[in-house]
């Protein structure tokens, strides 16, 4: 039981620290306190915490999380508010601290410590963070919280009627889902040419709408037998369920959106590179092999 509770409390804890980190990048390159107002987004998850605590045990629930939903309501408008004023001062940002080689981080990494012991015209660790270049600083942020995602839900305490094998399908359904969400939000953002602001807006709406994947636990967690077999005559989404969330989340959640805005910006922007045209063809690929699938399921059905 005490090792639940502090999961729990853990997991929390650490979804808030995440939130802060960016709501104090906001403040530093808006150079506006007022946007210390975005904590008021983590009482959700204040609140949530004290009920799930005191009903549940700290025990999530089954096919939603309520805790992770509210994580990306209080740190997605926070990724929102950066990459637009990195899009819109692109050509006015100074000179930063990059963190793309080893060399640049190494460099990075000794400044950090003179700046800690106190050694002579050492930077103030705050500044020294702040100086890192806005692309790299956006990145690791999306990084974390993908990460921090994944974390979370594993460290979360599991639920009634989940077990320990749809856990862990879960959590690598969860690890190839980052993966290509990250994988699209960097690299698109980067194709999109002519500073255009409403392609920008797309783009980071397509990844908001793909990131609601994952409160949602439909993709493993299986209904139980006995109420299968309570309404055999049906059903299709009674048997077919998990197949069909998989393939609704797959054509409306991620490979379909995201084909969409890639294929767009290879016609719009005349943008044609290998990487791109690869995930382009890979997300037509998964997009009509689950449209197949669907006709499968579908006609093994009516047979």
């Amino acid at each position: 039981m005490l090792v639940k509770f502090t999961c729990a409390v853990v997991t929390r804890a650490l979804f808030i620290l995440v939130s802060l980190i960016g709501v104090w990048r906001v403040t530093w390159v808006k150079r506006d306190p007022s946007y210390w107002f975005l904590t008021i987004l983590y009482l959700p998850l204040v609140i949530e915490m004290i009920l799930t605590l005191r009903r549940r045990k700290g025990k999530d629930y089954k096919w939603f999380s309520p805790a992770i939903l509210f994580f990306l309501i209080s740190v997605i408008p926070t990724i929102w508010i950066l990459e637009l004023h990195h899009e819109q001062n692109k050509s006015t940002n100074t000179k930063c601290t990059k963190l793309d080689s080893s060399d640049d981080i190494r460099a990075f990494l000794d400044e950090w410590r003179n700046s800690t012991n106190g050694s002579g015209n050492a930077q103030d660790p705050l500044r020294l963070m702040s100086s890192v270049c806005a692309n790299d600083w956006i990145l690791a942020l999306q990084q974390i919280v993908l990460i921090l995602l994944i974390v979370g839900k594993w460290l979360l305490p599991i639920s009634g009627g989940v077990t320990r094998d749809e856990m862990s399908q879960l959590l690598l359904i969860f690890v190839g889902t980052a993966a290509d969400i990250l994988e699209f939000i960097s690299e698109t953002l980067s194709d999109v040419r002519e500073e255009n602001l409403t392609f920008v807006y797309i783009i980071l709406a397509v990844w908001t709408l793909s990131m609601l994947q994952f409160p949602l636990h439909f993709s493993v967690v299986n209904t139980k037998l006995e109420d299968l077999s309570e309404s055999q005559e049906s059903h299709l989404l009674s048997r077919h369920r998990i197949d069909i969330w998989n393939i609704i989340g797959t054509l409306f959640l991620q490979d379909g959106p995201f084909f969409i805005i890639r294929f767009t910006v290879m016609m719009y922007f005349g943008n044609f590179h290998q990487m791109l045209v690869f995930f382009t063809i890979k997300n037509f690929l998964v997009v009509m092999l689950n449209i197949y699938r669907l006709w499968v399921i579908w006609i093994d059905n009516r047979s």
